[in-house]
């Protein structure tokens, strides 16, 4: 009869332990559901930024120093949204035009680095005269925010800021 005894309290210690970790368990399996959405939205992000830089990348007549291009904002309407329509909804929630940034880089042979082209004559304003830029950087610089959202735990915003640089080949 002891054995019996014995077998019901391991039993019932097994059952008790697993009913204090399974809250712990479950929380871990939501962080790692949430995690996995962070990353699938940064993933997202970075898709759509790279379609839109090489997309400019291989357009021609773009004058990227007028923040009005019809062609750039187009661009950024199609990347976001999947049209150029301005009033279609966006792939990602609460996602914007306004949110991307586009700005052009040249090659400086004097200090070997890569630096932002200015807009002028002996620049990148290919409108006025100069030369097209080397590289395009599509950017966030607000970042996009993403909060996780795990049960009993307040967590703030994560602004997810990729960055992508192509090679200009337009003219």
């Amino acid at each position: 009869m002891r054995r019996r005894s014995s077998s019901r309290t391991r039993c019932g210690s097994a059952l008790l332990e697993t009913a204090m970790f399974m809250p712990l368990l479950l929380l871990l399996l939501i962080g790692m559901i949430e995690l996995g959405r962070v990353a699938y939205t940064y993933y997202s992000l970075h898709k759509i930024m790279y379609t839109l830089a090489r997309y400019l990348g291989t357009q021609q007549g773009v004058n990227f120093c007028d923040d009005g291009d019809a062609i750039v904002s187009a661009a950024k309407n199609y990347a976001v949204t999947g049209t150029t329509d301005e009033g279609a909804d966006p792939i990602l929630p609460n996602l914007s035009p306004d949110l991307i940034q586009v700005r052009i880089e040249r090659y400086s042979g004097e200090s070997q680095e890569l630096a932002e082209c200015e807009c002028s004559v002996t620049g990148c304003d290919t409108g006025a005269g100069g030369l097209a830029p080397d590289f395009i950087v599509v950017s966030m610089p607000d970042g996009y925010p993403v909060r996780p959202l795990i049960p009993y735990l307040t967590a703030a915003d994560i602004p997810l800021r990729p960055v992508v640089r192509v090679p200009y080949g337009g003219t």
